[in-house]
């Protein structure tokens, strides 16, 4: 579904945001009249005008603060976020190159949505996860100050989302139906990568089983009742944890993901066989940058999140995000979503699926649900009712 924009890209992020509404994330108008002054697929026209609302509602938010309005303060902060968000989504194009302007952005959309959480009406709180050295960042929202234990959703995102975007996608719904949510940012996601430059790994277990472990030293979490959410590049990540960590409850994949590599490049990539006609494959990946907006953005996207050090290097990593030999390893109740019209994946939700020996459930979502694109962007109403239904007639 294309609204607005025609450029893949565009049209994308722009539904993701307006799919972010009923959580506060966006205001309807605020994007229609933002996207009007954007240029069609200018990544420079998007920034400045993502970066121009942005400011404006912060402007809102710290006025609204300073006379005391702490819900109108919340609001805003919560959508200036977001925008900063959008803004700065586009500006690690250029491989090998960052803009400068990218940090500066990034960290407003952190500091305007910390601002917001304090004004939320039950428990939020910064925290920072033990890993390897260093720490996680998280966040973690509970349904009240009690300290019973409840179930609780371990959240990750994907090869471009980040934790502050997960409140919007999530976070209330789960509340609302008696769940606490810890959301966190591996390697390859948010300030992992940008404040302490750590790219992805395809172990993702050994991200996983640190916050398990922090997740349960908290007297407000059941130990019996962990559910591990990934989403995107995470509906991938979060089974290949959930296949050799076994202290969840249950595992959900929005979207499953079988390859990293996208399902219209694996034949010639000859991924399988683990080699490829490297030459004649980068040839065609290059004019596909040139060509292809979407193509440009993945693999830029890749070279920074992945540490590749050339084009060639990035597809070799791509490569080792892949099920095989894994999926079946999973014992937890696992439901995999799908999307009719995912532009990156299409059919790997069930190719996963099919490779599950666990108790299993699969949810297609089409046209008809207004819920076909990649992660059933501008959907999320009808995601959340279908994997909270799931989970609690599940765990």
């Amino acid at each position: 579904m294309k609204i607005h924009f025609q450029d893949q890209n565009f049209a994308f992020e722009f539904l993701r945001l307006l799919g972010e509404t009923p959580y506060g994330g966006a205001d309807i108008n605020e994007c229609f009249a933002t996207a009007s002054h954007i240029r069609e697929g200018n990544y420079e026209s998007w920034f400045q005008e993502w970066n121009r609302t942005a400011q404006r509602i912060h402007k809102i938010a710290e006025t609204s603060l300073a006379r005391g309005h702490m819900i109108s303060a919340r609001e805003a902060f919560f959508r200036a976020s977001n925008y900063y968000r959008c803004a700065e989504f586009f500006m690690h194009m250029e491989i090998g190159k960052t803009d400068p302007r990218a940090m500066e952005t990034y960290d407003k959309n952190v500091a305007c949505f910390r601002n917001g959480i304090e004004q939320l009406p039950f428990p939020s709180e910064v925290v920072k996860i033990p890993y390897e050295g260093t720490t996680l960042p998280g966040y973690f929202y509970r349904i009240d100050h009690s300290e019973a234990p409840r179930p609780t959703l371990l959240i990750h995102g994907g090869y471009d989302s980040t934790g502050e975007e997960q409140y919007f996608e999530t976070v209330p719904a789960a509340l609302a139906r008696g769940y606490h949510c810890l959301i966190f940012e591996g390697p390859g996601q948010g300030s992992v990568i940008r404040h302490q430059n750590l790219p992805f790994r395809p172990d993702w277990e050994n991200v996983v089983t640190p916050v398990v472990d922090y997740a349960l030293t908290r007297k407000e979490i059941n130990p019996s009742r962990l559910v591990l959410v990934g989403k995107s590049l995470g509906g991938l990540l979060a089974p290949r944890a959930a296949a050799f960590e076994h202290r969840l409850a249950a595992c959900v994949a929005i979207d499953g993901v079988y390859s990293l590599i996208p399902t219209d490049y694996q034949q010639m990539l000859g991924e399988k066989a683990g080699s490829f006609p490297k030459e004649e494959v980068i040839a065609f990946l290059e004019q596909q940058m040139m060509e292809n907006g979407n193509v440009r953005w993945a693999i830029s996207q890749g070279m920074w999140t992945l540490h590749a050090n050339s084009l060639l290097d990035c597809i070799q990593k791509m490569q080792q995000y892949n099920l095989d030999g894994i999926a079946e390893r999973i014992t937890c109740p696992t439901l995999i979503c799908d999307a009719e019209a995912d532009h990156s994946f299409a059919g790997q939700p069930r190719i996963l699926f099919d490779a599950l020996r666990c108790p299993k459930a699969y949810h297609l979502f089409t046209s008809e649900d207004a819920a076909e694109e990649h992660c059933h962007a501008g959907a999320s109403l009808l995601l959340n009712q279908r994997i909270f239904d799931w989970l609690d007639e599940t765990i």
